[in-house]
Formats: structure tokens, sequence, C-alpha cells
């Protein structure tokens, strides 16, 4: 059975809204750190992300892709240039609205997966919706509908020390999901597992593209930019090739391929 379930609450269908225009917009951005010398990360870079895509951001170590990661998240301001997301232009934005935008339009999934270990999976996901202003028990059954959506609906008792790392993977991407971000950001999210582990989560992100989360994944492995649809290259701070695969069919009747489902369950 797919793990791409609806969630249950009236009035809000599943998955993110809108239509097929950029949820990311990045004009001639420049990001410099101050010290003695200035460090310059990013020089002039412009991109768009589309509703739908899924997309990787690949380079070595200080190519500027966490750099890029952070700007397009709204967790840093860009020195110079323009960052929209969903058309809103972030510099005009002051830290309490940029919290509410990050809580409505952006999920975040990170190699360390940030797992509060005394708490359980379902109250792991839904703390993340504290921001959400939500009330208690709909952020419990927001988690509830996140977690079968990634495959863990059996799990949401267990605390990290009793899941594996493909499992706590998956409750980060519950978390990133809750809130029906239009964008998913994640940052090196295989780095912590296994070459099976990380293939399964992969053919989790693309089922969950596949239902129309747009994905954004930060990575320096070749393999994993290999399985996205758009492929950007970064080199010192700067984009040197952005390129769009080949269209792959979709999974027929939207279930996911082989060991996507529950591949990350049992593994280690």
């Amino acid at each position: 059975m797919s793990t791409a379930t609806a969630r249950p609450v009236a009035g809000r269908p599943p998955g993110p809204g809108g239509g097929r225009g950029p949820v990311l917009e990045l004009d001639q951005v420049t990001k410099v750190y101050p010290s003695s010398p200035p460090v310059t990360a990013l020089t002039g870079v412009s991109l768009a992300v589309r509703a739908g895509e899924l997309v990787a951001v690949r380079g070595p170590s200080g190519s500027g892709k966490t750099t890029l990661l952070h700007l397009m998240g709204t967790l840093d301001r860009p020195s110079a240039g323009s960052v929209r997301v969903t058309g809103l232009e972030v510099a005009g934005l002051g830290d309490r609205e940029l919290a509410g935008l990050r809580a409505a339009s952006i999920g975040f999934v990170f190699q360390q997966f940030f797992l509060a270990e005394h708490a359980n999976a379902l109250n792991n996901v839904a703390d993340g919706l504290l921001y959400a202003g939500m009330p208690a028990p709909g952020r419990r059954e927001r988690a509830a509908w996140a977690l079968r959506r990634v495959g863990l609906g059996h799990k949401l008792a267990a605390r990290p020390t009793q899941l594996s790392g493909g499992e706590r993977q998956r409750v980060a991407i519950a978390r990133a999901l809750a809130g029906e971000p239009q964008i998913v950001l994640a940052d090196e999210p295989t780095g912590n597992l296994d070459s099976a582990t990380g293939a399964a989560l992969l053919d989790l992100l693309a089922e969950l593209n596949a239902g129309g989360t747009t994905i954004v994944v930060v990575t320096h492995d070749q393999a994993v930019a290999g399985r996205m649809h758009r492929r950007i290259e970064m080199l010192d701070g700067r984009i040197i090739t952005d390129t769009a695969a080949p269209s792959a069919p979709a999974p027929r009747g939207g279930r996911p391929a082989a060991g996507a489902a529950g591949g990350l369950e049992g593994t280690s």
C-alpha cells in the first residue's frame, strides 16, 4: 500500500497547495560573512524552483550549497540580491514574520535527524508544529497523519532509541511534512545511513514528490543527485550547471518503487 495517504482533516486537501509557479526564487544573491578578510560564500546566484520539482543541489565542501540552503530556508539573509519564498520577498520580513513563513511554507530535513530522545515519534513530529499556532489535539492528529504517510503509523509510541537509522530519518521527514509545506529542504538526508537504507529513503522522497511535494536535496553525493529530476552543480559559490534529467515514468497507481513503502522500517 502506498504511504502517501490523505490526512483526515475536513476542508484541507493533503499535499502542498498552489499551482505550478515558482515557490523559491533567488535573483543575483550574494552572501558575504564578515571576517578578516571577509569570506564570500555565494556570488551572484540566480535560480527558480517551481512547485512540484525534485531538485538536487550538489557540490564539494565549501562550494556554497549549505549557505544556499540556509538562504532558501530563510535561516539566513543575503548580503545582496533578492530571495522570494512563495512570492514573498524575504528582505521585507521581520524575524517573527520569517518564523511564520517557515512554519507555514518550509519543511526541513537534516542529516543529524535532531529528534528529542525523551519524546516518542508522535510527539517529535507534533512538537515541530508548535510555531504554527495549532492546538495540541490538532498537532497530534496532523503528526499521526504524517507518520502514516511515511510508513510509520505503527511506530507512533516508539522513542528514537527504539528506531533504526532509517526510521529516525523517516520521523524527521514526517516532521517536515506535517505542516504541509510548499517546499521541503533536505540537507544531506542520506549522510548518516547505509547505502541500502539511503536508497530506500530516496525512493520515499521520490514517492512524496510524485504526490506533489516540492523537494530540494542538498548533497555532495553524485549518486544521490542522479536520482533527482533536476541537478544544480555548485563550485566556489556559483552555479556552474543546471540540468533537467530526462522525464521518468511515474510509478503505476502512485505506488512507490520496490522497497519504498517499507524499506526503511527494518533497516539500520
